[in-house]
C-alpha cells in the first residue's frame, strides 16, 4: 500500500468564503437588509432559511477544518458545509440573474465559481473519504472498549 494522501484542510480561497458567509448572513438579518434579488426572487421564509444557512455554512464549514477530533468526523461536517454553501450560492446566482439578466454577468460569474470551487471541493473530501475507508479497511484498527481513553 502507498501513502495516504488526503487533500489539505488549509485552502485559503475556502476558508476566505467560509469566513464572510455567517458575516453576511448575520449582518443580513440584524440589519434586515437583503439584496433586492433576493427579495424579489425568493419567498420571505426561503430568504430566511438562505440566511441562516450562510451562517450555519460558514460556522459548520471552519469548525469541519479544525476539527480536533476523528479526520473522518471533520471532513464530514466540512463536505456538508461546502455542498449546502454550493446550493445556497447556486440559489443565489439564479436569483441575480432572474432579476438583472445580462446586466449581472459579473456579479454572477463570481457568485457560479463559488458554488463550482464549493462543489468541486465537495467531491475531493468525498474521495479523501473513500481513501480514508479503504485505508481503515487494509490496515485493520485496534477497537477500543467503551470508556477506555
Amino acid at each position: 500500500m502507498g501513502n495516504l494522501r488526503i487533500r489539505s484542510r488549509h485552502q485559503p480561497y475556502e476558508i476566505a468564503v467560509l469566513a464572510a458567509a455567517p458575516v453576511c448572513g448575520v449582518l443580513m438579518m440584524t440589519l434586515e437588509v437583503r439584496p433586492t434579488s433576493v427579495q424579489t426572487a425568493m419567498p420571505v421564509p426561503i430568504q430566511v432559511a438562505w440566511e441562516l444557512g450562510l451562517i450555519a455554512v460558514g460556522v459548520g464549514g471552519l469548525l469541519g477544518i479544525v476539527w480536533p477530533g476523528r479526520l473522518s468526523t471533520g471532513l464530514g461536517i466540512e463536505l456538508a458545509s461546502v455542498l449546502v454553501l454550493g446550493t445556497i450560492t447556486g440559489m443565489y446566482a439564479v436569483a441575480v440573474v432572474a432579476m438583472s439578466g445580462r446586466q449581472s454577468i459579473v456579479a454572477t460569474s463570481f457568485v457560479v465559481a463559488v458554488t463550482i470551487g464549493s462543489l468541486w471541493r465537495a467531491a475531493q473530501i468525498a474521495v479523501d473519504l473513500r481513501r480514508l475507508v479503504r485505508a481503515c479497511e487494509i490496515v485493520g484498527y485496534e477497537k477500543v472498549p467503551a470508556g477506555a481513553t
